[in-house]
């Protein structure tokens, strides 16, 4: 697919410091066609906490006058904060008032970017909402793109800041949209219930950032750790990851150093492991790093809960781990399946220690050229190239029943 032209609603803003989809996708997808990346307008509760976090940064200057609303990264790449305020809406009731006020929001962000695509020169416009369930639901209506993409990526439903409207709402979206992708087959399967013309995509990665033949220093903050090393890279959220099982395999093996790498939250920082002397919190890093901390891990590991969040949540880690040529012991769930010729997938503390003793040993170069080949099949240029695909037949079928 060349030459067409896309605009991207989402989650995450184009500056969010952490990884995204949404913006590997855009891209990749820039590569060969035009795209209008637009950010979420800030909102009147996040300007009343006064929140400081980076990605607010130029939206609030943008709101301030202090930068302009669009910036052109390439010749086929734009970013665009719009320059006003949301309304806040999560807080209340679901039901009349509600759609009301996300209506508002809604057309005025997408009469909005609509214009400045227009002056862009952007036609016929291809829309990917990634998961993107309440500021683009009325996108169809206001856009009114050529072809409307759904990417569902992640099942938002069960966390609290969705729990009041997601569940009605997002069924609704997933409908109305001409096309939904998805990267699991268990996140594709939910969507299929309400859109027959719903596929699964599966995940792409950054290679060009997860080489295992180059040469890593190993970061100050990890060097003087013992090894073995067993490390974890990513939020460390009592959401997905389960604290107690960490705990119990961290205190049966007291010869490995278990290191975490990210940004805890309250059930972590308040935790038991950091009472452990072999387990080490690092807090977080900036994204350039992280392939240099994995590369300085022996065994790398995912230790996630099994609930709604994660059963067919595809972690990009894995493959980020699996890159760089590291053995990984994960927790399984529906969609670690899928790793399962690659990956030591466990359920209890007693599967831990045993999968942790078995990949320290799994060291040879033939192993790591295996891990390394597996994850290499899932670059952003296959992942975006089976996208295009989808909507390719999708096109064809709405100009055949138009």
């Amino acid at each position: 697919m060349k030459d067409r032209c896309f605009l991207f609603t989402g989650l995450q803003p184009w500056d969010i410091p952490i990884g995204s989809n949404a913006i590997d996708i855009a891209r990749e997808v820039s590569r060969q066609n035009k795209v209008l990346y637009v950010n979420s307008p800030l909102d009147m509760m996040t300007l009343i906490k006064g929140d400081k976090k980076p990605e607010y940064e130029r939206r609030l200057a943008v709101l301030r006058h202090n930068e302009n609303p669009l910036r052109q990264l390439t010749d086929t790449l734009w970013i665009l904060d719009p320059p006003f305020v949301a309304w806040s809406v999560n807080s209340l009731p679901d039901g009349g008032l509600f759609d009301a006020l996300n209506a508002l929001n809604n057309k005025r962000i997408f009469r909005y970017a609509a214009k400045v695509a227009r002056e862009l020169g952007f036609t016929d416009i291809i829309h990917f909402i990634d998961n993107d369930i309440y500021r683009s639901f009325y996108a169809k209506e206001y856009l009114k793109p050529t072809t409307s993409v759904y990417y569902r990526r992640d099942n938002l439903q069960p966390f609290d800041y969705w729990k009041k409207h997601a569940p009605r709402l997002e069924p609704l979206l997933i409908a109305k949209s001409d096309l939904v992708v998805c990267n699991s087959a268990q996140l594709a399967a939910f969507a299929h219930r309400f859109n027959a013309n719903t596929h699964d995509v599966g995940q792409g990665l950054d290679l060009s950032a997860y080489d295992a033949n180059l040469t890593h220093e190993i970061p100050d903050a990890i060097g003087s750790i013992p090894k073995p090393t067993i490390g974890y890279i990513g939020d460390i959220t009592s959401l997905r990851l389960d604290s107690d099982l960490l705990h119990d395999v961290a205190k049966n093996r007291p010869a490995y150093s278990f290191i975490m790498v990210g940004r805890e939250d309250a059930v972590f920082q308040a935790h038991d492991l950091h009472n452990l002397s072999n387990v080490h919190f690092t807090g977080s890093i900036p994204k350039a790093a992280v392939p240099l901390y994995m590369a300085a891990f022996d065994v790398c590991i995912n230790p996630q809960k099994i609930n709604e969040i994660t059963r067919g949540n595809y972690p990009r880690k894995i493959d980020e781990y699996l890159a760089m040529g590291k053995p990984v012991v994960a927790t399984k769930t529906d969609m670690m399946a899928f790793f399962s010729e690659h990956v030591h997938l466990c359920l209890t503390v007693s599967d831990y220690l045993d999968a942790l003793d078995l990949a320290l040993q799994e060291t040879s170069a033939q192993d790591a050229a295996k891990r390394i080949e597996f994850a290499q099949s899932h670059s952003w240029e296959n992942n975006v190239s089976a996208i295009y695909r989808c909507i390719i037949n999708t096109q064809n079928t709405l100009h055949h029943v138009l």
